[in-house]
């Protein structure tokens, strides 16, 4: 039975990742930061075959007391203080966790593997992925962008990936290491954190149609992303690591879509029309704003045979239904509204409504 370490087990792609790995058979052990995450209970409940095992990427010891523990055969790098806008603020912790926490990973897995510059002693043995990020691209100096592309970060966070893709790159080559760097683009579901722009569009169409919210107050309607399901893309992952020499891949849906696409699709979902509720506000505009962002993962679907199952709208409709739903079982059984029917299924699990994560849930 082949065994995995899935940091950031908490977030949205730990979780689906871990679900996509014990379909094929692994034993999945999963790192939280501190006992008293206040999801640790989810993924309990969700993934009671997954062990939990702490650790922090803020500290090198516990990380190599990790994976002593765990003794993975595949390392999955997903923990990172993950909402850009919070980068900012949070300039130092950000570069702390997203940046040199994957030195200190990749460090923990030269130790377990005993590789050493001499190459004497390889990285042979346990094979790591890297959770990069398409925000290192950031005033994109070509349209799409692939795995070629010049690096251009346009905030704290997408810098400290950049320096975290690098350091990969780096490892790999000095000390013989299976690690592969996936460069994903914004890819969402219904377990995304309720601060992203995504869900907090899904979660208000969903309060609103109940009654609880009276408006919805974005910024940049026009920002251009590829969106694409969170569930395809953690099956581009594993394939990174099945592969018979390491390498860098774009993952993405090659359609790019505004905000108020997102908006337009959501509030029609639930029959609502969106002039009569949004706002826009420039306090919710970055200082330095990503336009466009739009992915050529032709490498991905030639070398890995990876392609997204759920498009644009299927997602819209996946989350919105989500919500609504999540909504409707916290009113009295006399105001629940009445869910559409849906036009697509992809499992997934429906969330509770939730407040926006505190910094150690989004670095757990």
């Amino acid at each position: 039975m082949p065994r995995a370490l899935i940091t950031g087990i908490t977030g949205q792609d730990g979780m689906y990742l871990a679900e996509h790995l014990l379909g094929l058979g692994y034993d999945v052990s999963g790192m939280v930061r501190g006992q008293d995450n206040p999801k640790r209970r989810t993924v309990e409940a969700l993934l009671p075959d997954v062990r939990l095992v702490e650790g922090d990427l803020l500290d090198a010891t516990s990380l190599r007391t990790t994976l002593q523990h765990a003794q993975p055969d595949e390392v999955y790098n997903l923990a990172a203080m993950s909402y850009v806008p919070y980068s900012w603020g949070q300039s130092e912790v950000t570069a702390a966790i997203n940046g040199v926490g994957v030195l200190r990973i990749l460090d923990a897995v030269r130790a377990l593997t005993g590789a050493s510059g001499s190459r004497a002693n390889s990285g042979a043995g346990v094979r790591f992925y890297q959770a990069s990020s398409s925000e290192m691209f950031g005033l994109a100096q070509e349209t799409p962008q692939r795995e070629t592309t010049p690096f251009h970060p346009r905030s704290p966070y997408g810098a400290a990936k950049a320096y975290a893709h690098y350091i990969t790159v780096n490892v790999r080559e000095s000390y013989n290491l299976f690690a592969c760097g996936g460069i994903l683009f914004n890819h969402e579901s219904p377990r995304r954190g309720a601060e992203f722009v995504t869900r907090k569009i899904s979660l208000a169409v969903a309060r609103i149609k109940a009654g609880l919210q009276d408006e919805l107050v974005l910024g940049n309607l026009d920002a251009r992303r590829d969106w694409g399901f969170a569930g395809d893309y953690v099956r581009a992952m594993h394939l990174m690591l099945q592969q018979d020499a390491p390498d860098d891949f774009v993952i993405g849906t090659g359609e790019t879509h505004t905000v108020r696409e997102f908006v337009d699709l959501a509030f029609a979902r639930a029959g609502l029309d969106p002039e009569r509720y949004v706002r826009v506000d420039a306090e919710f505009i970055r200082p330095a704003e990503v336009d466009v962002l739009l992915a050529d993962a032709s490498k991905a679907h030639r070398v890995l045979g990876w392609r997204p199952q759920v498009d644009f709208a299927g997602l819209v409709d996946m989350m919105v239904d989500a919500d609504v739903a999540a909504v409707a079982r916290t009113l009295p059984a006399g105001e629940r509204p009445v869910r559409r029917t849906e036009r697509r299924t992809v499992p997934h699990a429906e969330p509770e409504p939730e407040a926006p994560e505190t910094t150690q849930e989004r670095a757990a």
